[in-house]
């Protein structure tokens, strides 16, 4: 399985206090920052991200979501229902934009994180897509031959979540989870977006002025065959990778989830739709296009100040 590395979508800047330590877990680097009189909640942030990857995972041969498409039928765990019920409200939200059924085409044709392949015209027309196709309830789902269920698009938003509640429960005031370009900090933090186009580069920093922000990125330069045309975000409705957008950055107070979940569908969407429902989710947002305009929302410093921006792109007004 290739692993997918947490820093090519965002860096954080810590605290000269903070402990920070990583594991690899949902087939990414899971980095756990908090103050060190907390330090001895990271272990047990760790343990909560692996049984979210237990109940999510459509790699791991003993998790739910992996059995679910295996045999078409799972009992399910507290974690698995959730993040289908979620996934659900999703599709809804973003009128089907967000499809956890596009794995047919994510995991059966293109094989993403497996033995990676271009899929056919054909083949992605044949491709089995429909929310229909899932059945499920509180104890056990089902879904149709050729349904393949894939909650990459906002497992490791909703792993990041249940962290954050433990700490949250804990009395934990300063802490920063983050999960590939998932990160919740709940303090302030300060943040830097890689620049697609310069190794190690930054595309532009920020540091967010209220405690307990999410910021989400999702991009088409993480995970592709051969170019990014073949990348990993897949309008459900299209049956083909996106090409409008090449990173998406979120920021606000939603959920981890819902941030990944929106980011995802976002990506998909057509350009003018993809805005509109980003202004009325009231999120902060950083987006470059296909073309390398740069595009930051207007509300963008609700969220964040000193806001710098890599002279490698063209800023555009919103």
């Amino acid at each position: 399985m290739k692993l997918l590395i947490l820093l090519l979508s965002l860096f954080w800047l810590l605290d000269a206090e903070m402990v920070s330590r990583t594991q690899v877990i949902m087939s990414t680097f899971v980095t756990i920052s908090a103050d060190e009189k907390d330090s001895n909640l990271i272990t047990n942030g760790f343990d909560i991200m692996k049984d979210v990857e237990m109940s999510l995972s459509s790699y791991d041969t003993k998790a739910k979501m992996f059995l679910l498409n295996k045999n078409l039928h799972v009992e399910l765990d507290d974690y698995a229902f959730e993040a289908l019920n979620l996934s659900k409200k999703y599709y809804k939200n973003t009128d089907g934009y967000f499809d956890i059924t596009v794995g047919s085409i994510t995991k059966e044709l293109y094989r993403f994180g497996l033995e990676e392949r271009i899929a056919t015209p054909l083949e992605l027309q044949d491709a089995k897509v429909d929310i229909n196709g899932l059945r499920f309830n509180e104890k056990e789902a089902f879904v149709d031959s050729g349904i393949n269920i894939d909650l990459g698009g906002m497992g490791k938003g909703f792993g990041v979540d249940k962290v954050a509640e433990y700490f949250r429960t804990n009395g934990v005031k300063n802490a920063i989870i983050s999960a590939s370009g998932d990160i919740r900090c709940l303090s302030t933090c300060k943040m830097d977006v890689q620049d697609p186009f310069v190794e190690d580069g930054s595309l532009l920093s920020f540091e967010t002025i209220k405690d307990d922000l999410g910021i989400t990125t999702s991009g088409n330069y993480n995970r592709y065959v051969e170019s990014t045309k073949n990348n990993h975000l897949i309008n459900p409705k299209a049956k083909k990778p996106q090409t409008s957008f090449i990173s998406i950055t979120l920021i606000g107070e939603l959920s981890s989830s819902d941030l990944d979940a929106y980011a995802t569908a976002v990506s998909v969407m057509p350009v003018k739709k993809a805005y509109e429902f980003l202004d009325s989710l009231g999120v902060g947002y950083i987006i470059l296009e296909s073309d390398k305009k740069l595009i930051i929302s207007k509300n963008i410093a609700k969220y964040t100040k000193n806001l710098i921006v890599s002279d490698t792109v063209k800023k555009q007004p919103r």
